[in-house]
């Protein structure tokens, strides 16, 4: 009796494991990072339902309550997801809302290429400061904004919960390790395709070929997948016929109606890229996944 009274006390007297944190995130490659810094500790959620398009989605009520209740919400940012930002703003976030694209560190690019610029540098560019709804917000197809990311979620999940933060930490650098290792073999592999002209659905890759020296002659339609203008249309296609095109990708939420159109006539191969994910199972494991399965779709038809 005694000594179970005395175990009672033991137990009643220390301090309770805090539990982890109530995660959300926006979308299949923040959602992989931020469960692998979590992981040993917790799952993050995810509001895009598989197969949905970043660019246009439709909370349901048990997503909106997600958000609400969420400690903290990572996300890319509204220049990628405005439905998200009404919903923030509507709804409200219970904790802390982290846009991923203003992570200290994170390299952006314009649409058009013309700059390629870190966080702290686009703020104190006069130039670009009137620009920012010109930034390409597809930061994760650069590896290197994803290792810039894991640190700064680490950094925002130790804040959050500083009970695990050792662990939050030892995950990031792990991970940044698998990602720099994954970024080399993904330069190594698609040296064959190198300067090999290439037309993408939508204008979502300008940092994966800025990291790995692809040539895109051209988009489909604009940053936010939006509808085509007929002059867009007829400017691509005096591209495609100036221009030693080798291969055209479409994607999976984009019907290829337009990319028959435009290269018909043209003996071309067509292929599909998966930029966001959608088409992977959520996980830790999805953003080395989403980078290899962009390497081989490029490397099948652009050979």
């Amino acid at each position: 009796m005694l000594r179970k009274l005395s175990c009672a006390l033991l137990m009643a007297g220390s301090p309770a494991m805090a539990e982890a944190p109530a995660v959300t995130t926006d979308i299949g490659a923040v959602h992989s990072l931020v469960a692998q810094v979590m992981q040993g500790v917790g799952r993050p959620e995810i509001l895009l339902d598989q197969g949905g398009d970043a660019h246009s989605f439709q909370l349901r009520p048990s997503q909106a309550r997600q958000l609400a209740n969420a400690d903290l919400l990572f996300w890319v940012g509204p220049e990628l997801t405005p439905w998200l930002q009404r919903a923030v703003d509507g709804i409200g976030v219970k904790g802390a809302e982290i846009q991923l694209m203003h992570a200290p560190g994170a390299i952006l690019r314009d649409f058009d290429g013309t700059k390629a610029l870190t966080h702290e540098d686009h703020d104190n560019h006069a130039e670009a400061a009137h620009h920012h709804e010109g930034l390409d917000p597809h930061l994760w197809l650069d590896p290197q904004n994803a290792i810039v990311w894991l640190d700064h979620i680490a950094h925002e999940l130790a804040k959050a919960d500083p009970e695990h933060a050792s662990q939050y930490q030892a995950n990031a650098t792990a991970a940044k390790g698998r990602i720099a290792a994954l970024m080399a073999q993904t330069r190594q592999r698609l040296a064959p395709v190198q300067n090999r002209a290439i037309v993408v659905s939508h204008d979502a890759y300008g940092y994966f070929a800025d990291r790995f020296g692809l040539q895109i002659a051209g988009s489909i339609r604009d940053g936010d997948a939006a509808s085509p203008g007929a002059a867009h249309l007829q400017e691509l296609q005096a591209k495609i016929d100036r221009a030693e095109v080798v291969c055209a990708f479409g994607e999976v939420n984009h019907e290829p109606g337009l990319l028959d159109t435009l290269f018909e006539g043209h003996d071309i191969p067509v292929g599909n890229l998966d930029p966001s994910g959608v088409s992977l199972r959520y996980g830790p494991e999805l953003y080395g996944d989403l980078i290899a399965n962009l390497v081989q779709s490029l490397l099948i038809c652009a050979k």
